[in-house]
């Protein structure tokens, strides 16, 4: 058995790098290895062409021990992974009897006549080892040469998963002992990444050997991300966990949840245990904001309703935001996000409200307020907190970044309240 095994992914299609699909497909499977032990190391995408393939498979056979392919394995002319393979491996298609009764089967099941072309999808390279696919029509293939696996699978990912899942991760499993590879992540928010590093500074330097520090930022968040390596799974957790310990108390104000926690799904955690109730008022997030709240399971224990207050007259009749208000400090206003935020919690009669107003761009900026100025707030029964933003030119990141701001500010301001009661 061959132990600290390495993988490279390769994906095959002119869609994914045209950008008319998005390749879900490789974190999955780099999810998967990890999980087993093995490391990915690289990703690669290649168009539809032959030479190309055929340069990206002898390239990854210099630095990995594992090839996962994915990709132009359908019934037409230009799903050419099959016959690349022949190249690469010296050898020509022939029918797979096996294959071929499957797929046979696939088709009587619908009902439905088989083609030729069809048919020659149960054709093979002579050498290679038959995976079955259950789940659609293109089977899974194995090959070995000079000590590297190469795996070849649709790229559909429902048929992809399941060839994963019930096929190619025994056989993975069997072949290698591998170091066990362990993740633990700290989610952060609302400290950018350089000062969260100059925070952590002395921290980071400290690690042990075989722990590793990755910062993964996204839309003002920061994932620290610990990946330790070992043999022993629990000595694993424990050390992992011992250095979460270590660095919490520098960065604690800043951190949200862990893992896979998300900050909307924190958020609700938050509003059950305390039995509260939330409502939005949004203007320049265009309702972005209730949309990620109600993208948690369970949102309609707490979550009323949303106002999106795009003009002044449905702040002003909806949310009862003054005329005064709105002429003296303008719709982009600490003033006007007041009184959204408490209009808000008195027409959906909820116990936080939070909201959003401000020029999302990429025009309607001026010199005193320019594009990405934003001012959000959060009212409860007792007070309401204001935050000024001062983000990008870039209106999708601007409305991205607002909700994750505004979202943040209910979260402290829901720890506030629960403090102020325990007090």
């Amino acid at each position: 058995m061959i132990s600290s095994a390495r993988a490279e992914i390769i994906t095959i299609g002119d869609e994914i790098l045209f950008g008319q699909i998005i390749d879900t497909n490789t974190q999955w499977i780099g999810t998967q290895l990890t999980d087993i032990g093995i490391r990915p190391v690289r990703k690669t995408s290649v168009g539809d062409n032959k030479q190309d393939i055929l340069d990206a498979f002898a390239q990854a056979s210099k630095r990995v021990d594992i090839v996962i392919v994915t990709g132009g394995l359908g019934p037409t002319r230009d799903d050419i992974t099959k016959h690349t393979f022949c190249e690469y491996f010296g050898t020509e298609l022939e029918i797979n009897q096996e294959a071929l009764a499957l797929i046979t089967e696939f088709f009587a099941k619908r009902g439905r006549a088989m083609t030729e072309l069809n048919i020659q999808q149960a054709a093979l390279p002579k050498n290679c080892t038959y995976i079955p696919n259950l789940w659609g029509t293109a089977p899974g293939m194995w090959f070995e040469k000079y000590n590297v696996i190469y795996v070849s699978m649709p790229g559909v990912p429902y048929e992809m998963k399941s060839l994963m899942e019930f096929e190619i991760l025994p056989r993975l499993k069997s072949r290698f002992s591998t170091q066990i590879i362990q993740h633990k992540s700290i989610r952060t928010i609302g400290i950018g990444e350089s000062f969260l590093a100059e925070t952590i500074s002395a921290w980071e330097d400290a690690l042990p050997a075989h722990i590793k520090l990755a910062y993964l930022p996204h839309f003002g968040q920061v994932r620290l991300r610990l990946t330790g390596t070992g043999t022993d799974q629990a000595l694993l957790e424990k050390q992992l966990n011992e250095q979460v310990g270590l660095v919490l108390p520098l960065i604690e104000e800043h951190v949200f949840g862990y893992d896979s926690d998300e900050l909307e799904t924190v958020i609700g955690e938050l509003l059950v245990a305390q039995n509260a109730t939330l409502g939005t008022a949004e203007s320049c997030t265009g309702g972005y904001v209730a949309n990620q709240i109600t993208g948690i399971p369970g949102s309609s224990r707490y979550f009323q309703g949303s106002v999106v207050s795009y003009s002044n007259e449905v702040k002003m009749n909806v949310l009862g935001v003054s005329r005064d208000t709105l002429e003296a400090y303008g719709a982009v206003s600490e003033q006007t996000a007041r009184e959204m935020a408490e209009g808000a919690r008195k027409a959906l009669n909820t116990t936080f409200a939070i909201s959003t107003t401000g020029i999302a761009g990429p025009d309607g900026g001026t010199a005193e307020k320019p594009v990405g100025t934003v001012w959000i707030a959060c009212a409860t029964p007792d007070e309401t907190f204001t935050q000024l933003l001062t983000l990008r030119n870039n209106r999708k990141i601007n409305i991205e970044l607002t909700s994750s701001y505004a979202l943040n500010l209910l979260r402290k301001t829901i720890l506030k309240t629960s403090m102020a009661v325990k007090g």
